[in-house]
């Protein structure tokens, strides 16, 4: 009974997947699957896997034994090793295994590892993805702390607060100093003015501004000198 309802699904298997199932011999074959996935515009085809199944006398009452390869000169995937996640696609398949058994499984075999195959690549590309967003928004924290002030607290308040009356008390410093000095230039400047010689007054114009009185003894000095001038004749 066992070998004919293998039989069975194997044509059954045949209808469905006729390019894609290969016989090994009576008892073993293996169908090739095209995994489903999101792929950019630079990423290869999505990786192919064989799901290689071979019926042991009393299969469908026994497990059938199962084995995962890739096909031959296939390129390694990115996302997915054969070699690395055999075992754990392979142990994944025992639930389906377990609830079918006595009834013919292999299809359900064959959804179950193409779906699982298919999480776990997408899973790790999600991973990738945003290992990669978070890269990128970490950089543009980055560029945009640089265009960003200080943020203010209590403290920092305090701290600019009291620089910036130091700073104002420097400057009103600075400005009366400078104003002192102004102002005793200027003072230096009239004592000097004052102590000016009678040369210099008269070179500047300021000797004989004497009003009436300077008038008066001019006059006197031009009679002193008629004076003198006829008593010498």
């Amino acid at each position: 009974m066992g070998r004919e309802e293998q039989q069975e699904e194997r044509e059954v298997l045949e209808s469905i997947f006729p390019e894609e199932i290969t016989d090994v011999s009576e008892t073993e074959y293996r169908i090739s699957m095209q995994l489903d996935i999101p792929t950019r515009e630079d990423d290869d085809e999505p990786p192919t896997i064989l799901l290689n199944v071979r019926y042991g006398e009393a299969y469908p009452d026994e497990a059938p034994t199962l084995d995962i390869t890739a096909p031959p000169n296939a390129p390694k995937h990115e996302h997915l090793d054969i070699q690395d996640d055999k075992a754990r696609l392979l142990e994944a398949l025992q639930p389906t295994i377990e609830e079918n058994m006595g009834m013919a499984m292999v299809f359900t075999l064959y959804s179950t590892l193409k779906d699982e195959a298919e999480s776990l690549i997408v899973s790790r590309q999600n991973a990738v993805n945003e290992a990669h967003e978070q890269e990128m928004r970490k950089a543009e924290e980055e560029e945009n702390r640089k265009f960003e002030g200080e943020k203010v607290t209590p403290e920092s308040f305090k701290k600019w607060q009291a620089d910036f009356k130091k700073e104002m008390a420097e400057l009103k410093q600075r400005q009366k100093e400078q104003a002192e000095a102004e102002e005793k230039k200027k003072s230096r400047g009239k004592t000097e003015e004052k102590r000016l010689t009678g040369k210099q007054l008269w070179e500047q114009g300021l000797a004989g501004k004497g009003g009436e009185d300077d008038e008066d003894e001019g006059e006197d000095a031009i009679t002193d000198q008629m004076r003198k001038v006829k008593v010498e004749s």
